[in-house]
């Protein structure tokens, strides 16, 4: 019996199979009337996938073979497929071009964003779709065995002509890698991927992102002081935890642990309207300076929401963006040309550095990744010790 859920497929021992009738006006091209191969396969999602390549073959073979019989309307006027094809009704076979047997690109991106983007952010979908639509513009929805060299060197100049930076090229190729590197393991297809060891310059365009100066620091938290709205506690906050952006703007007030204790700290987790970067992301965030005056006052004047920052949290994900925009605007008047608020983050790393803080404590306040096998095991270092060495890099 077919299934409902992968046409033209039924499913016999476990593993599914492809079933489709020869069309009544096709069946003299055939010894038997009906198309069955097995899949190989016991996964539904693979059995889509190969199903629907294996129809799309036959819709266009037997469109072919229609054309050559002249049963299409205007078929007299369109121009042979290839230059050995026999007319019909003679006992020679009929040669056409046929298509490549494995799936295409766009087959490949649904399957990866299938497996891969269950619970991940929106933009991680978007950002997929674009850089495989990237290659499409420029090679067409293949095959995937079709793809070669060349379409990827041509990709590369595509997307540099366009004007991107080093850093988009590699994302961009980072995506298309992993959407054929996932269909070529999944499907177990005998593919190479062309999209592998394309040489670019990774550093084309890209401004080297500056740390705020100290004196700078201070001005611009002395500022915050002074204006003291919600505004200037993410920017107070940011300036001495070196959170990114979005994990601040993202923040309940339960977020916030001990604010009045001996260990003020905020845990950072991964919540539905605000993912985190890296699974390092994950952390505990010292609360020191004027971090901890920010701290404070988003609990003090909190108006019943539970986020601490409510106007960058009314949608369904946090508007870093937005935050970026508005407090960056701001930030001009008080820091050198070139520096923005993640030019924070870059100087929380060389404040805890400037106290000779240890590299791995420092990559542990700051949710970096640690280098080295090592610094995988155990789970880090207590909060005590992580926020003696904030509290001596920010006094």
């Amino acid at each position: 019996m077919l299934t409902n859920s992968t046409p033209y497929t039924f499913v016999r021992g476990g593993y599914f199979y492809y079933s489709r009738r020869v069309p009544s006006d096709l069946t003299d091209h055939y010894s038997y009337p009906r198309i069955v191969k097995a899949l190989r396969t016991k996964s539904s999602q693979k059995a889509r996938i190969l199903s629907v390549t294996a129809s799309s073959q036959l819709e266009t073979y037997w469109t072919q073979l229609r054309l050559l019989r002249g049963d299409v309307f205007g078929s007299n006027l369109v121009k042979p497929l290839c230059t050995s094809v026999a007319r019909l009704g003679s006992n020679t076979p009929v040669q056409v071009r046929r298509r490549s047997e494995g799936p295409t690109l766009v087959d490949a991106l649904d399957v990866y964003l299938a497996q891969r983007g269950k619970g991940r952010p929106k933009s991680f979908e978007v950002t997929a779709r674009r850089a495989c639509g990237y290659v499409i513009e420029v090679s067409s929805n293949k095959d995937l065995a079709d793809y070669d060299r060349s379409d990827a060197l041509r990709f590369r100049d595509w997307l540099i002509e366009r004007g991107l930076t080093g850093s988009s090229v590699t994302r961009n190729f980072s995506y298309v890698k992993a959407v054929i590197n996932f269909a070529i393991s999944e499907l177990a297809l005998d593919v190479r991927n062309p999209y592998i060891g394309v040489y670019h310059d990774r550093q084309a365009g890209v401004e080297v992102r500056k740390p705020v100066p100290v004196g700078c620091i201070r001005s611009t938290q002395a500022a915050c002081q002074a204006h003291d709205d919600d505004l200037r506690w993410l920017i107070a906050l940011v300036s001495d935890t070196g959170m990114r952006l979005a994990e601040a703007a993202g923040l309940q007030t339960g977020d916030f642990i001990d604010i009045n204790g001996t260990l003020p700290h905020v845990m950072l987790v991964r919540h539905p309207w605000r993912n985190l970067k890296t699974a390092s992301s994950e952390r505990l965030v010292p609360l020191a300076g004027e971090a901890l005056w920010a701290a404070r006052r988003i609990l003090q004047s909190n108006s019943g929401s539970s986020f601490a920052f409510p106007r960058y949290n009314t949608g369904k994900v946090t508007s870093a963006n937005s935050a970026s925009a508005a407090l960056n605007k701001w930030l001009k008047q008080y820091v050198p040309e070139g520096c923005t608020m993640h030019s924070f983050r870059h100087s929380m790393r060389d404040r805890l550095r400037a106290v000779e803080c240890p590299s791995d404590i420092v990559d542990q306040i700051g949710g970096w990744a640690t280098a080295g096998v090592g610094h995988g095991y155990g789970s880090g270092y207590p909060l005590n010790v992580l926020h003696q060495w904030v509290k001596k890099s920010v006094e």
